[in-house]
């Protein structure tokens, strides 16, 4: 059966824009399945459609993932499809989206011929947003997605400032309009107020039950842009995203901007002047699809025998070997906001760290390396990320696909010191912070935050934000239930406990986004603690004059109670040997050295690595 006379059945025997039953859908699925087989090239760039999804956190992307997926026929309809994307054990068990999956659909317009669709599915939250940030350079437009219960969030407005940026066409979607809760005429007038969108533009659907979907579907195929690229120009290629494959190396993630690609070509690294001959190529769907070559505005994965994970540069452009390209602008590096130390847990496994560190980071290039020791911890390293959840994730990653144990000190922001000889140094550890009498000024860094909060809860959010040193510099009214607010605040007084504050005192229903503003003056000193009149590196802490004291008292407190108390003389292990062979007495004394061993001896007091862990983890 060819594809016209199939569709022209399919056209038949179903009502304009609804699937008559699942029958029909799996048929189409079946059909879909075939082009497995078939050479994409076949799809100009006109008949393919690059998009992307993005919204604030648990406002139901991977759902609607779902069903698109299902009404294109890559996976059959089923109950059990949720978050088929999301890949991850992290995301299965927190239920939210940490690394944004690609799946490739063919769509047949009733008359428009068949289309090739791209879908990204990206994260929700602000840690995750260079995620998205890269996600959005494969894509023409996106779809924005906003709860209609829930209304315009402050990651809302973080994505669609994303997206405008990068000059993507944005198709508004209000989701869950089945829930009992869900105020449309509300959500419609926070989005016209927030985004200046006319109310005919925006898309009603449901993503648990699939209303709205047959509409939504043509409407990205009229709306997103064809893919700009040049069929018969020179090869160019994006890498945006990658990862390793135990059996096959690294998998590049790539998306064709110029010319065409094939199994066997000879590709050139634009970064690092390597060549390596391209092994497969194919699309994504839910797993890995090959496919002969790819094209001028498809979006697939390229395997090339890459070894070393250091080699795929994230935002390198990949040209045929021999041929003269203008690169493609790449993406700034991520910018991390918090920094903690990543230490094994025994000594001896630091090789098999130091690999799974490199292989995650490969997998997450938002996350800064940088070597690091430490008398108590040993040899490990200073990690830089985006947030704490990201901090988090990247922890429990390395744990469950790696198997590692692993010590994360507390996290931490970098600082700035100009010295008085004019000099500009970076602060990322407390052992790097100079003395005051040599320093000119300190430097903290500060973040713009946005904060959606109901007006019930203005007060308290005023309040909150002006404790943690912000200053005010806008307040919108998004409708009379609503209110945004713009402050500039520490970072420091963020990245630790400010978001669990704005949900707490909000009852959950306030939400906070922020983005890096800088660096202002700051009056910084560094905490360090003593043990036995000795400063111990692992425990030194920086922080704002104001906050010493408290600081530093909290940590004593913690010491106290974890501490081993120091007796004046040895316990006598022998003393209830009286007599007998020799033997028995070294037995108890090689005993109790080997205990010894356990303990991490700090200027001569015993502190154990479980100590450490108790103090670092609080």
């Amino acid at each position: 059966m060819d594809v016209v006379r199939f569709f022209r059945l399919l056209r038949n025997s179903v009502s304009p824009g609804y699937l008559k039953s699942h029958v029909v859908l799996q048929q189409l699925a079946t059909f879909v399945r075939r082009f497995h087989g078939v050479h994409v090239g076949s799809l100009p760039p006109e008949r393919i459609r690059n998009f992307g999804i993005i919204a604030h956190v648990d406002h139901g992307k991977s759902t609607l993932a779902d069903r698109l997926l299902e009404s294109t026929g890559v996976i059959d309809p089923n109950i059990s499809n949720q978050q088929v994307l999301d890949r991850l054990p992290v995301e299965r068990e927190r239920g939210i989206t940490v690394k944004a999956q690609t799946a490739t659909m063919f769509y047949q317009m009733q008359r428009g011929g068949m289309f090739m669709m791209n879908l990204i599915d990206t994260p929700g939250h602000v840690d995750f947003s260079y995620e998205v940030s890269r996600s959005l350079a494969a894509c023409q437009g996106v779809l924005l997605v906003v709860d209609g219960q829930q209304g315009v969030q402050a990651q809302t407005v973080a994505n669609f400032l994303l997206a405008s940026e990068a000059g993507l066409t944005v198709i508004p979607v209000i989701n869950k309009i089945d829930l009992s809760h869900a105020d449309i005429p509300k959500v419609t007038e926070q989005m016209r107020n927030a985004f200046g969108f006319n109310e005919a533009d925006i898309i009603q659907v449901s993503a648990k039950i699939g209303t709205g979907i047959p509409q939504l579907l043509p409407a990205i195929v009229e709306r997103v842009p064809s893919p700009p690229g040049i069929p018969s120009a020179s090869l160019r290629m994006l890498l945006f995203d990658s990862w390793f494959n135990h059996y096959k190396g690294v998998v590049c993630l790539v998306a064709i901007v110029d010319g065409c690609v094939s199994k066997g070509d000879v590709v050139q690294s634009a970064h690092t002047g390597l060549s390596y001959e391209v092994a497969e190529v194919g699309i994504l769907q839910t797993k890995e699809v090959k496919s002969y070559s790819l094209h001028t505005g498809q979006v697939g994965y390229m395997m090339m025998g890459m070894k070393n994970v250091k080699d795929a540069f994230i935002g390198d452009t990949f040209h045929h070997a021999g041929t003269q390209i203008t690169p493609l602008p790449g993406f700034t590096r991520a910018k991390p906001m918090v920094f903690a130390g990543v230490f094994p847990m025994d000594s001896n496994d630091f090789p098999y760290l130091r690999t799974a560190v490199d292989k995650l980071a490969l997998n997450d290039s938002s996350v800064s390396v940088y070597p690091d020791s430490s008398v108590a911890l040993g040899q490990g390293w200073r990690l830089g990320f985006l947030g704490l959840l990201h901090m988090d994730v990247f922890r429990q990653r390395l744990e469950e696909e790696y198997d590692a144990s692993v010590i994360v000190t507390s996290p931490s922001v970098s600082y700035k010191a100009i010295l008085r000889t004019g000099e500009e140094v970076v602060i990322l550890t407390p052992s790097q912070f100079p003395a005051r009498h040599t320093v000119e000024k300190y430097l903290e860094p500060v973040v713009l935050g946005t904060l959606v909060c109901p007006l019930e809860y203005l007060g308290k959010m005023l309040n909150l934000s002006e404790s943690r040193r912000g200053m005010q510099q806008e307040m919108l009214y998004l409708d009379e239930t609503r209110v945004l607010l713009k402050y500039i605040m520490p970072l420091s007084e963020v990245v630790l406990d400010f978001y669990d504050a704005v949900k707490s005192e909000s009852s959950g229903y306030a939400s906070f986004d922020y983005e890096d503003f800088g660096f202002q003056p700051a009056s910084l000193v560094k905490v360090d603690l003593l043990l036995n009149q000795n400063p111990v590196d692992a425990l030194a802490v920086v922080v704002h004059e104001d906050k010493a004291f408290a600081m530093a008292k909290t940590l004593c407190e913690k010491l106290k109670n974890v501490i081993h108390r120091v007796k004046a003389l040895r316990k006598n292990v022998t003393a209830k040997c009286y007599g007998g062979d020799i033997t028995r007495k070294m037995k108890l004394l090689r005993k109790q050295k080997e205990g010894k061993l356990r303990l991490k001896v700090i200027n001569n007091v015993e502190l154990s690595k479980e100590a450490f862990v108790r103090i670092i983890r609080k």
